[in-house]
């Protein structure tokens, strides 16, 4: 029998899950938490293998109460179960220890078998978040590529420029660091601007960001 803790801010996401949990097979609710700061006290209360958290909660929020969570000795496996699928909160949950991510609306059945498979000692994800991060991966694994092919065709000091741009530096700043005029520095500047063909010091920032090199 898997043992499982609720853990929501509301209460009626609370007894639905409860009432859908307990009619599976090999699944029993054995407590439920109304917001984060009261996970450690019914973990102590009540043996768990899997927690379903939610993520906004009023206090402690479940990103934070699942690095709690994990941070136990012989920890439960955590399930981050929302209605936000941003991905940086996907992102900041799996950081977090979190080992499944799902969403509310996913059907019963899913939710049922997500369960079993994470106490298992398998990591799931919904399909839709999977294709979300897969998706980002891939457009920042060509942004990146774009970047550092664009930055490649500056000058060594150029290159020196472009990147103090990227720290916000002023040409009066960027002068002094590179020991040189301000008017060069503004030379320098214009001369990236044209290579890079972008418009702005915000495009070049934005590139050398996406070159990883600030």
């Amino acid at each position: 029998m898997i043992r499982v803790l609720v853990v929501d801010d509301d209460a009626l996401v609370r007894s639905g899950l409860t009432m859908m949990l307990d009619g599976a097979d090999g699944l029993r609710v054995v407590g439920e938490a109304g917001d984060g700061d009261q996970v450690t006290a019914a973990l102590d209360a009540h043996p768990t293998d899997v927690v379903l958290m939610d993520i906004r909660m009023p206090r402690v929020n479940g990103i934070a109460a699942t690095a709690r969570v994990r941070a136990r000795s012989n920890p439960p496996e955590v399930i981050v179960l929302t209605t936000f699928d941003s991905d940086e909160n996907v992102l900041r949950a799996l950081r977090a220890g979190a080992s499944g991510f799902l969403l509310k609306d996913a059907p019963p059945a899913e939710i049922a078998s997500a369960i079993r498979r994470v106490a298992a000692g398998e990591p799931i994800l919904s399909p839709r978040i999977t294709r979300r991060l897969m998706d980002r991966a891939a457009t920042e694994a060509g942004a990146y590529s774009q970047a550092r092919s664009a930055l490649a065709g500056l000058s060594a000091r150029e290159h020196d420029v472009a990147v103090a741009v990227g720290r916000g530096r002023t040409n009066a700043e960027i002068a002094t660091e590179l020991h040189v005029s301000v008017a060069t520095v503004k030379a320098h500047v214009t001369r990236v601007l044209t290579k890079l063909d972008v418009g702005n010091r915000t495009q070049i920032a934005l590139l050398v960001h996406d070159a990883g090199l600030v």
